[in-house]
């Protein structure tokens, strides 16, 4: 059987902490900001902790 690979992808977007739980950013904060309230563009700065029906796809993507 092949060697298993992670997903380059995913590892650059999430993050693994304690409590085996995954951090990500937050979207729309690319682009179209001035539009976009400064309290606004704040917030979508901060990290989230993924949800945890999705934890088990990215475990996957990710070989951990």
């Amino acid at each position: 059987m092949p060697k298993l690979k992670i997903r380059k992808s995913a590892k650059k977007r999430y993050k693994l902490i304690k409590n085996r739980k995954f951090i990500r950013k937050r979207a729309f904060k690319g682009h179209l900001l001035e539009k976009k309230s400064k309290k606004q563009k704040r917030n979508l700065g901060t990290n989230i902790i993924v949800s945890t029906s999705d934890t088990k796809q990215i475990r996957r993507m990710l070989v951990c």
